[in-house]
């Protein structure tokens, strides 16, 4: 078995890196180029980069911010936001990037996924499943466009939909976690850990490393990804790219 990934999320927002909570109140943290250089010197597992504004504008993703970021990253990275076709998931793997995540268009036409999955190969077709649980019930649902678009879908139906059509990897992403700092939705991510055979990467709420750890060997998730932990750090929230050293990963993911 592979060693699981310990992986930061960046958000990109109007060119910037920020941090949100909920999904919503949209903090500056800095630039992403110079976050990308700092996870570089830490030798990081690999990044996600996800554009939180290009969906929801409608507009093609960056492809001049991601060739920049691809040439300065040194580790493997993942890039969303904004992807809406096949060709569109050729050219980002072509700019250097090792996987491209899709999350709306995958609601809406899940036949993108088996085409790119024939392009690039399904290891570099990524599906994000943004979740949020019901205020009466508590029943989970697939959301969209930074959660604000409901789409009646089951998350542990849709993550076997999505790996029929071929996609190598899920990542579950909690919407009521982001961003609290009190860690991952462990039911959530158990529940379509168990539902598929495609590796499955949790998001959403770590504020430990101990959170990481929590759902790597309860869970038996491939990946442990993370923004807050990441780039903040003390009780005040102080802005600090950080990220644990080999020592520290060989500690937290023995036993």
């Amino acid at each position: 078995m592979l060693r699981p990934r310990i992986i930061p999320c960046l958000l990109i927002h109007k060119g910037g890196l920020v941090k949100t909570v909920g999904f919503k109140q949209a903090k500056y943290v800095g630039d992403p180029i110079n976050a990308v250089k700092i996870f570089n010197e830490k030798e990081t597992d690999e990044l996600i980069v996800l554009d939180i504004d290009a969906t929801v504008n409608n507009v093609e993703p960056d492809y001049r911010l991601i060739s920049h970021l691809a040439a300065e990253c040194r580790m493997p990275l993942c890039y969303g936001g904004g992807v809406r076709t096949a060709e569109q998931i050729k050219r980002i793997i072509s700019l250097g990037v090792e996987k491209v995540a899709i999350s709306s268009v995958a609601c809406t036409q899940p036949h993108i996924i088996t085409e790119a999955a024939e392009y690039v190969g399904n290891q570099s077709v990524i599906v994000v499943i943004d979740v949020k649980k019901s205020l009466f019930g508590g029943k989970y649902e697939v959301r969209t466009h930074n959660g604000q678009n409901k789409t009646g879908k089951n998350p542990v139906e849709f993550a076997r939909q999505m790996e029929k059509c071929g996609v190598g990897e899920v990542v579950i992403n909690s919407i009521d976690n982001d961003g609290i700092m009190k860690g991952y939705d462990l039911s959530l991510v158990q529940q379509v850990k168990n539902a598929v055979n495609v590796p499955v990467t949790a998001l959403g709420g770590a504020g430990s490393l101990l959170d990481v750890d929590e759902v790597i060997k309860k869970c038996g998730v491939s990946g442990a990804s993370a923004g807050s932990l990441f780039v903040f750090k003390g009780k005040y929230k102080a802005v600090l790219i950080n990220y644990p050293s080999r020592a520290e990963k060989d500690k937290l993911l023995a036993g």
